[in-house]
């Protein structure tokens, strides 16, 4: 009869059984190593000390840029939230100044990265949305810099040699951020379609100079 447990085989059935029911639970496409190297159970510390170095590591990819992978494999939003609300900080100033607010620049730096990733996508660009959104974020940096610097030249009288200056440095790091973004971006778009999407690249980190230059007093 169906469903009848032979005398004797009891213990094959409850063994067949238990089989079934029974089993390692594994994740497809992740081998069983790197399930053991699972961060869920590391100290917070240590995850820590690891984002942290992912981040530095980051930065020195812009700083030096290179044909690095990693910065669009390992991307992260980290690195642009806190070079966004350092910039941010830096430039806000008195609304009756006319300098911008935090939340103007969170929103030039934001929305403007989200339109070039967007424009990048319609031209059939290969990397995801937030992968270019890091890597625009992270380019953000030299401009950083820059803005540091004036605000440090600032400190002294203001001639026209220091505004020179002044003008000299947001060129260069406009031009860091430029190119540091196309090292990682440019081969993500078709080549007949590459000056369209590096158009907005470059108008990207020009507003963010002018920004830079304009409202670092």
């Amino acid at each position: 009869m169906a469903g009848e447990i032979i005398p004797g085989k009891e213990n094959e059935f409850h063994a067949l059984n238990t089989s079934e029911i029974e089993g390692d639970i594994h994740v497809a496409g992740i081998s069983i190593e790197e399930e053991d190297q699972s961060t869920l159970d590391e100290p917070i510390t240590q995850t820590l000390r690891r984002d942290l170095t992912a981040i530095v590591s980051k930065f020195l990819h812009v700083i030096v840029p290179r044909q690095k992978k990693s910065l669009l494999r390992d991307w992260d939003l980290w690195g642009p939230l806190i070079l966004c609300i350092l910039l941010a900080t830096l430039l806000q100033g008195r609304e009756s100044d006319g300098a911008p607010q935090f939340a103007q620049v969170f929103a030039v730096v934001w929305v403007g990265s989200g339109v070039v990733t967007l424009n990048s996508k319609l031209l059939g660009g290969t990397i995801s949305f937030f992968q270019s959104v890091c890597v625009l974020g992270y380019c953000v940096l030299p401009l950083v810099a820059a803005l540091i610097v004036c605000k440090i030249l600032l400190l002294a009288k203001s001639t026209t040699l220091l505004f020179t200056i002044r003008c000299l440095v947001v060129m260069v790091t406009m031009i860091w951020s430029c190119f540091a973004s196309l090292a990682f971006l440019g081969d993500s778009q078709p080549h007949n379609r590459k000056p369209l999407a590096v158009y907005p690249i470059c108008l990207f980190y020009f507003v963010i100079s002018w920004l830079v230059l304009s409202h670092s007093g």
